[in-house]
């Protein structure tokens, strides 16, 4: 059972998702990849989406969660802030908390469920 499909938690600010299942994902990939272009490849999402998904956070945010560097030698990057690694700590350990709360009634509204012929 992969909850991570079944149970999307998001933090709202008015309208907007300041982080969710999906930028954190994007978070974690600029992470390893230490490049918004490196993340947006390995997920196979545009550059321009990637950018304004990080644009985005760090307008929600008291702060940056994700800083860029133009140029030199190496060319540019991106890192992970300070306070984007402690978001994506918490939001990850949110998303634990939250699936294993539910998992009881998740696991018993699955078994009333018609089953599928795609399983």
């Amino acid at each position: 059972m992969n909850d991570s499909k079944t149970l999307r938690v998001r933090v709202m600010q008015g309208e907007t998702i300041a982080f969710g299942p999906g930028k954190a994902d994007l978070l974690q990939a600029i992470v390893q990849t230490g490049s918004i272009s490196g993340a947006a490849r390995e997920m196979q999402m545009s550059y321009r989406r990637a950018w304004l998904l990080v644009e985005e956070m760090n307008r929600c945010f008291a702060s940056p969660l994700v800083v860029t560097a133009t140029g030199g030698a190496r060319g540019g990057g991106a890192v992970v802030t300070e306070l984007g690694q402690e978001v994506l700590t918490r939001y990850r350990r949110m998303q634990k908390k939250a699936a294993a709360s539910i998992a009881a009634d998740l696991g018993h509204l699955r078994s009333l469920m018609a089953q599928s012929g795609a399983e």
